[in-house]
């Protein structure tokens, strides 16, 4: 009898373990549904103000996956806005221009937010969001180059001009009359380079990356065309997006909600503010 009492009470305890151990693992996040989402984000982290790298994290910079170094800059600035308005924990990846489509549809990331403009070729591999920055086409020059007072594309007739691989300013190069068109150069750092030693007579950039770059090299110069006198390009050309897999309408429209949310206003004074903060400006 006593050993059949025994075994009763031996059978209720592990019962009642087994119920205080599923229990437990019933309120731990991995069970519970509190786990964030991750949006993996790829960028170049060198194509300031847009994004590039520094050591800390100051300002607000999130760490760079699988790297001791930190990104911030204006996508930086709306990736976490985006992970934040949708609960999402935000992971960047430093990524080459050349290979952020391929790492978005080999699903290594989730999103492109690297001052991407929106092109017909691009869209054919990728979906875009709305644009969250707007500007014009410009080029840059010696400051005391002849053409630093260029007011048409008919000044640059016959110069010497390149841009980044790979990217729609390449794409209108030969708008110029006579260009010499030189073969495209890895990034805008690069380029800068070649303008400030006479090798290119000018290079073309968006406005904003433009007058970011002569705020860090007053030696160079802006030139933006008169009306009906400069690039040929569609809003899209000039205008910078998402990236998103084809097909992803779910990340897609959870992107979307956030930058609607953004006035013109705000996306100025924050660009503004970005531009001040930038680490070639130190």
């Amino acid at each position: 009898m006593k050993k059949r009492i025994f075994a009763l009470l031996l059978v209720s305890i592990m019962v009642l373990s087994l119920l205080a151990g599923c229990a437990s693992k019933a309120e731990t996040p991995e069970t519970s549904g509190t786990e964030k989402k991750v949006f993996r984000v790829g960028m170049e982290c060198s194509y300031a103000p847009f994004n590039w790298t520094q050591k800390d994290d100051s300002n607000g910079a999130v760490p760079i996956m699988d790297s001791s170094d930190y990104a911030y800059g204006y996508d930086v600035e709306m990736a976490k806005r985006i992970a934040e308005a949708n609960g999402w924990a935000l992971e960047v990846y430093k990524i080459d221009w050349d290979g952020l489509i391929l790492a978005l549809n080999a699903n290594k990331i989730d999103a492109i937010i690297a001052g991407m403009g929106v092109t017909e070729e691009r869209q054919k591999s990728v979906d875009f969001s709305e644009y969250y920055w707007s500007g014009d086409m410009v080029m840059i020059v010696n400051v005391d180059s002849p053409y630093a007072s260029a007011t048409s594309l008919e000044d640059f007739r016959g110069t010497k001009v390149t841009s980044q691989l790979n990217t729609v300013w390449m794409d209108l190069i030969p708008q110029i009359p006579e260009v010499d068109e030189k073969p495209g150069l890895g990034g805008n750092s690069e380029i800068l380079v070649a303008v400030r030693s006479g090798k290119l007579d000018g290079t073309i950039l968006g406005e904003t990356e433009a007058y970011s770059a002569v705020l860090a090299n007053p030696d160079l110069a802006v030139v933006k065309f008169e009306e009906g006198k400069g690039f040929d390009y569609s809003k899209g050309e000039a205008s910078n997006a998402v990236a998103v897999r084809k097909g992803d309408s779910e990340t897609l429209e959870a992107i979307n909600k956030v930058l609607s949310s953004f006035s013109a206003e705000d996306r100025s004074a924050l660009m503004e503010k970005i531009i001040k903060m930038q680490p070639i400006l130190e």
